[in-house]
């Protein structure tokens, strides 16, 4: 099952990072927040958008939709 982790980095910022079942990095904050809220905020933004995101493949054509996944 995968898990969302949140950290301070060394600059003193909010991070998440989701893992895969296995432990490896499967997605990232990719910017630090300076408040946890918004942190956290970010989290619910991808738990929310992302099972009804479309999926795009750029190789071919960026406008080409990959059905299925």
């Amino acid at each position: 099952m995968a898990t969302f982790i949140i950290n301070k980095d060394k600059a003193g910022e909010w991070r998440w990072k989701l893992l895969a079942g296995n432990n490896q990095v499967i997605a990232d904050s990719a910017e630090g927040y300076k408040r946890r809220e918004d942190c956290i905020a970010g989290i619910r933004l991808v738990k929310r958008d992302a099972p009804a995101a479309d999926v795009y493949d750029a190789s071919e054509d960026p406008k080409k939709r990959v059905d299925g996944v």
